[in-house]
């Protein structure tokens, strides 16, 4: 495979898909939202979206798989394939709150290996892209972590839970410290969002858990070919498909070392 022309032809599509979830925020109000569970928010902005993107996609790599968040395709996923990996909007439950901070995001990945990643945050026109040995990007510019090399400088970002409550009280003792050991936490409300910050040096790290593989595949492959390191909460390499993750700088060993006490 061409990963650098599978990419560019994956930021067209990507691009439209962003370009309809723009025009229909200007006409969306909450009667249309749908609840999958608990505080799971989806509407048809979400669907419509992911049947666009699948429908590019299937024409230019026929040969891959899809995992989808809103599972559009019908199919019974296979974490071992060559799959592509969306989520057609990410940060749901900001865009039906009219919050600018959303994203569409599309992974290619063959089993736990990254090998395409494309994030558009279309409020800010910006579109972080990359391919395995070809280094990540922001509309042109190349991207590099930060060179932060301590937790004690590092500005981090998580998600707060909003299902699967049984681990909070763990959560907010984490929360507390690490509010005490870094420059300060920021929660934006969409992970692959987040993940496209470090990738660009914005944030130095990121941690979250109870995450599903669209929440991460594209930007896992940002942060990998920007020289970041990615782990999950054991230090190890089951985060893709695994639920939980960290992601960073220079400050990643302390990171770790500090979630695996409460975690």
């Amino acid at each position: 495979m061409n990963l650098e022309l599978l990419t560019n032809q994956t930021i067209d599509i990507v691009k439209q898909a962003a370009v309809f979830i723009q025009q229909e925020a200007a006409l969306f109000s909450r009667d249309k939202i749908e609840y999958k569970d608990l505080n799971n928010l989806v509407s048809y902005v979400d669907k419509e979206a992911e049947k666009l993107l699948v429908a590019g996609l299937k024409e230019i790599l026929p040969e891959a798989s899809f995992i989808t968040e809103e599972g559009t395709t019908g199919q019974e996923p296979d974490p071992t394939a060559l799959n592509w990996i969306i989520d057609p909007l990410d940060g749901t439950t900001n865009f039906i709150h009219g919050i600018p901070v959303y994203c569409v995001s599309v992974g290619l990945a063959r089993g736990k290996e990254p090998l395409i990643g494309v994030i558009h945050e279309p409020s800010l026109n910006e579109v972080f892209y990359g391919w395995q040995g070809g280094g990540a990007w922001c509309n042109g510019k190349r991207l590099r972590i930060s060179n932060v090399q301590s937790l004690q400088e590092s500005l981090i970002a998580t998600g707060f839970p909003y299902y699967k409550f049984e681990k909070q009280k763990r959560y907010m003792a984490l929360l507390e410290l690490l509010m005490q050991k870094t420059h300060g936490i920021r929660r934006m409300g969409a992970a692959a969002v987040d993940l496209a910050y470090v990738a660009a040096g914005r944030f130095d790290g990121f941690y979250e858990y109870n995450l599903n593989s669209w929440d991460m595949a594209a930007g896992v492959l940002l942060i990998r070919e920007a020289g970041g390191t990615v782990t999950d909460f054991n230090g190890g390499d089951d985060y893709l498909f695994g639920g939980d993750i960290i992601a960073g700088a220079g400050g990643h060993a302390e990171l770790v070392a500090i979630i695996r006490e409460h975690f």
